[in-house]
């Protein structure tokens, strides 16, 4: 039976794991560098996207500070971050997930960083904005139960 986003936003915990992330910016040829610190890091969440245009590279902060120096021609957006994970399975044909999430940080003036893996999604909120987002996507949980 084909999940609804309703079922599964109700169903999801959301997980934080205390961290505080960086979002660095790197130039598209730091493919190297950037993987070679992904692979070194080892923590528990971590990302690294590659497209056309620029290399992103989502650390702990305590990792980016400690990488840095690695990471030349590099911007960073150390406003600081923090995950929140639906922890729960996403079939892969599910439709709406993330628009019923943004329409929730968005009606209360949160702005996020979506991150998706194969089978659940992530966001990363502003730290200022953290239990916001976690008050907001809870009681939208409430309001599907």
């Amino acid at each position: 039976m084909a999940q609804t986003v309703e079922e599964i936003l109700a169903a999801a915990k959301l997980y934080t794991d205390e961290g505080i992330y960086a979002v660095v910016k790197l130039p598209s040829q730091a493919i190297t560098p950037a993987a070679g610190v992904i692979a070194e890091v080892g923590e528990a969440f971590s990302a690294l996207i590659v497209d056309k245009d620029e290399i992103t590279l989502i650390l702990d902060v305590e990792a980016y500070e400690e990488y840095q120096r690695r990471l030349r021609g590099h911007e960073a957006n150390i406003g600081y971050w923090r995950l929140i994970t639906f922890d729960i399975e996403l079939e892969s044909d599910l439709v709406g997930f993330m628009a019923v999430v943004s329409k929730t940080l968005a009606d209360v003036g949160i702005s996020f960083l979506a991150l998706a893996a194969y089978s659940r999604d992530h966001i990363l909120v502003p730290e200022a904005k953290f239990e916001a987002a976690m008050t907001a996507l809870t009681q939208l949980q409430e309001s599907l139960r």
